[in-house]
């Protein structure tokens, strides 16, 4: 719809002229155009990617490697979700989005680093995650205290859904692969 105004009368457009005597245009350069802010990129093939291998995860048969694996102590996985995602985290099926070198800190300034990471991470929709504790040479005695107090933290953290140890290649027994719950998921 398209709102017509009417013409000025010769006494308005007289009274508009004389108001406006002598004043001098705005220059035409110099102006800030504001665009809106574009949105974030989301990633969403990976999205995709770990949707289906939760789905696969929770409908799969289990296969013998997972019969012999029952019962690490290494591992954790949260009661009632399917063996095939600890299986999964294992083969590196989840792409490591975030990590954190515990190596020089005291177990109470490890046990705040934890925290505030696995909360930035869930705040951030981060799903899977590398934790490098150390395997306790620094420690007296040569013993892994931060490995044994960070699984314990791990798992207590409700929004751990897994932790095993990382391969050789990315820490070994000196590093966790952890995941967490994802946004869609109740906490």
């Amino acid at each position: 719809m398209n709102k017509r105004w009417p013409e000025p009368s010769a006494d308005d457009l007289a009274a508009f002229l004389a108001a406006v005597d002598g004043a001098t245009p705005l220059r035409r350069g110099g102006r800030v155009l504001l665009d809106p802010p574009k949105p974030s990129p989301r990633p969403r093939q990976r999205e995709i990617d770990e949707a289906a291998v939760l789905g696969e995860a929770l409908h799969a048969p289990l296969a013998v490697d997972d019969w012999l694996d029952l019962g690490g102590a290494d591992s954790f996985l949260r009661p009632g979700l399917p063996r095939a995602i600890l299986r999964d985290l294992r083969r590196g099926r989840w792409c490591i989005q975030d990590h954190l070198d515990l190596h020089g800190l005291n177990r109470h300034q490890a046990h705040a680093e934890v925290t505030a990471f696995l909360g930035d991470s869930l705040f951030a929709g981060k799903r899977c995650l590398r934790i490098v504790h150390g395997r306790g040479h620094g420690s007296p005695g040569r013993e892994a205290v931060l490995r044994r107090l960070v699984k314990s933290w791990l798992g207590r953290c409700r929004d751990v859904l897994a932790f095993c140890h990382a391969p050789p290649s990315d820490g070994g027994d000196g590093a966790l692969w952890v995941l967490l719950k994802g946004s869609g998921q109740p906490r």
